[in-house]
């Protein structure tokens, strides 16, 4: 082999070396770049210009090896195939890195580049021999031994600069120009052992040519050499403007995010290495006083130690770490910034620096705080407010969108019966029409309305509430919720009605005392004087005329005596009984005169005997009268029910007729004295039967709805069973 480096000029394959070296650490060089950039753009230009140079490097010593070597001074040279040669090499050196400038590289993937490189030199040479017409015809075993070589040379190259790890600084700098020193080594020792291996060489007729010929090889490599250099240095300054471009991009980018952020670079120490101009801003301190420091500088001591062990856990592991923090300042004060730190890390997977960025949200921590001190303050308020009040939102349209627990406790509805709807449920029948007009036309002006309102609950009973109605407007000064703020009055309306009432009565009273004896003196007299003169009359239109005067008589006396009632109420002597053996009896006393008046009577009740303490006369004086006034509501007769339901410790007597109804404006004066709805009646019979009821601790509510009936219901306290 070394006899062979003789037919060789020394000049042309020390000049074909450089080259070769150069080729193939500028294709390294820029491989190595592919994997390491993400910008997929950038990765495919530096893949296209490393593929050229590498190409080149194995094509170069190929051909100026081919150049030098001269057959008795007049080789002829085939272009054709020295270019096709040329791309072997680029295609195949392309095959083979493909496989490497993945990140993530498995070894089978590096033996495979291997193989493309080895097949790419071999593809040079056997074209190259073509090119110069010479007879091929390998040693099978040289043949192999060197493919094998060059192989090995080149898995070796690859392994130690792509797959090597856990190497140290300084010799991770040497790694590129060593592994590009093998590779070289591989590609000439191939090339010289492709030569041996073939028997292209006839004894005898190698020699040198004429220096004529000589000479104008050597300008040829020069040549080309400066072609391909050329080529290479061209194609590196070009990936060099790619980089500038990307270094002013990235310094824009450190531009922006400066002028944005506060921003710190700090070693796997958590020592600080760099802070930019706000950090400083922000911290009051120099750069001078915190490089060389570590953020526990600006420790405010508003977080535990936990917090920032967490912290330190999570960017030691590689993982980027997001979160609040509150910072001291230099001057004392303190301030929060919305921190992300980012862990760099080495080819081993360790953290070499971590870069904080930054942002001021002091201003935002102190709205927020302001705000939950607010938020605080309404949920204070809302709960005394739920605790003491009757509340309800709804939208524009008055459908209930929530309650509060005691809006379902007076209503007797849960919320999911209540929301939806609108408080048209609740509606009792007692106000009219024009009051919910007026209150619709306040607050939909955006004014508030207050008033009392009577409503009734899911079981019948009626309640009574204080109402404060609030319209919240949007920007156009419409309203778009109403919020209902509601108290109970219904003892307080109840107390009003009871003292309302005894007002009158005693007014009554007052006259009564006064007048009864001074009327019912002279009755007497007329009364007798009446019947003494009806006992000598034999006139029948006459005598008539007399049974008139006597009714009229009769009727002004029982007026009087219900004055003297009013005047002198009797205290009742209340003994245990049977209520529903009390409204049977009353019920049997209008058995006939009912089917005279075309009038169907019922009694329905849960049990029986429902045991009360009362003054049995004086109850049936008030369920006769309620009976009484039920028929006589239905001229044209109808149905005439009563109820007895027992309800926990009350029980509640219904006397309800189909009758004509009572308006609801006159519903209000029942109990006046001396208003009726009755033509031919004084109005004192109801009161009395209402002052019955309260001296037996009951209540009385009436329903009416017109040309439908009434219903007078009478509530009384249970006793135990006798």
């Amino acid at each position: 082999m070394f006899a062979m480096l003789d037919l060789f000029n020394p000049m042309l394959v020390f000049v074909a070396i450089i080259l070769t070296f150069i080729g193939s650490y500028t294709g390294l060089d820029l491989f190595t770049l592919v994997r390491s950039s993400e910008n997929e753009r950038n990765r495919g230009f530096l893949f296209l210009g490393g593929t050229f140079s590498l190409g080149v490097g194995l094509w170069i010593m190929n051909f100026i090896g081919m150049v030098s070597f001269n057959l008795i001074g007049s080789a002829i040279y085939h272009i054709p195939f020295i270019v096709l040669s040329l791309g072997f090499g680029i295609a195949f050196t392309g095959l083979s890195f493909y496989w490497v400038i993945h990140q993530k590289l498995k070894l089978n993937q590096l033996w495979l580049s291997a193989l493309f490189l080895t097949v790419a030199v071999m593809s040079i040479n056997i074209t190259g021999m073509y090119a110069l017409e010479m007879n091929i015809h390998f040693d099978p075993w040289l043949f192999f031994i060197t493919a094998f070589i060059i192989y090995c040379s080149f898995a070796f190259s690859l392994w130690m600069l792509f797959y090597l790890k856990n190497l140290s600084g300084f010799y991770e700098i040497w790694l590129k120009p060593v592994s590009s020193l093998i590779m070289t080594g591989g590609i000439i020792e191939g090339y010289f052992l492709f030569l041996r291996a073939s028997a292209s060489l006839p004894k005898g007729e190698i020699g040198f040519g004429d220096s004529a010929s000589e000479t104008f090889l050597i300008y040829l490599v020069i040549f080309v050499s400066i072609l391909i250099l050329s080529g290479l240095i061209g194609s590196r300054s070009i990936i060099g403007r790619r980089l500038v471009v990307s270094d002013i991009t990235l310094r824009d980018i450190q531009s922006a995010l400066d002028e944005s952020s506060i921003v710190t670079i700090a070693d796997q120490d958590g020592m600080i290495t760099y802070v930019n101009d706000k950090f400083v801003e922000i911290s009051k301190y120099k750069k001078e006083d915190i490089i060389g420091k570590s953020h526990h500088l600006l420790n405010s001591s508003y977080h535990p130690p936990e917090f920032f062990g967490h912290l330190w856990k999570t960017i030691t592991s590689g993982h980027i770490w997001r979160g609040e923090i509150r910072n001291r300042a230099k001057d004392g004060s303190h301030y929060w910034v919305e921190t992300t730190i980012v862990p760099f890390l080495n080819q081993t997977g360790k953290p070499y620096q971590y870069v904080s960025i930054r942002n001021d949200i002091t201003a935002l921590k102190t709205t927020e705080a302001h705000l939950k001190e607010k938020i605080k303050d309404v949920s204070d308020i809302t709960f005394a407010l739920n605790q003491s009040s009757i509340v309800a939102l709804t939208d524009e349209k008055g459908v209930i969108t929530n309650v509060n627990d005691k809006f379902c406790e007076i209503s007797k509805y849960s919320k999911e019966e209540i929301i939806g709807q609108t408080h048209a449920l609740l509606n009792s029948g007692f106000h009219p029409r024009e009051f919910f007009k007026e209150l619709w036309k306040t607050i939909g002006q955006g004014k508030v309305w207050k008033g009392e309102i009577r409503n009734r609950a899911k079981d019948g009973s009626y309640y009574w509430v204080d109402t404060t109605i609030v319209p919240f407007l949007d920007d156009q000064k419409k309203p778009y919720q109403y919020l209902a703020i509601r108290n109970d009055i219904t003892e307080r309306k109840k107390t009003e009605e009871i003292l309302h009432r005894q007002d009158k009565l005693a007014a009554v009273g007052k006259l009564a005392a006064g007048v009864a004896h001074e009327i019912r003196n002279p009755l007497t007299s007329m009364r007798g004087y009446t019947e003494f003169l009806q006992m000598d009359e034999t006139n029948t239109e006459r005598l008539e005329y007399f049974d008139i005067i006597l009714d009229e008589i009769d009727r002004v006396n029982n007026i009087v005596e219900d004055f003297m009632m009013l005047a002198k109420p009797q205290s009742a002597s209340a003994e245990r009984r049977d209520v529903i053996a009390i409204l049977k009896n009353v019920f049997s006393l209008f058995e006939l005169e009912a089917q005279k008046r075309n009038i169907m009577l019922g009694f329905e009740f849960d049990q029986e005997p429902i045991w009360i303490d009362c003054d049995e006369n004086k109850l049936k004086q008030v369920f006769i009268n309620f009976t009484k006034n039920g028929m006589e509501a239905m001229p044209e007769g109808g149905e005439l029910t009563v109820f007895a339901k027992l309800r926990q410790q009350d029980v509640y007597i219904t006397v309800q007729d189909t009758g004509v109804g009572i308006p609801p404006d006159k519903i209000k004066r029942i109990g006046e004295p001396f208003y009726t709805t009755k033509s031919n009646g004084n109005g004192l019979g109801l009161m009395v039967s209402l002052q019955i009821i309260e001296g037996h601790n009951g209540k009385v509510h009436i329903e009416s709805e017109v040309n439908k009936g009434t219903k007078f219901i009478v509530q009384l306290p249970v006793k135990d069973e006798a």
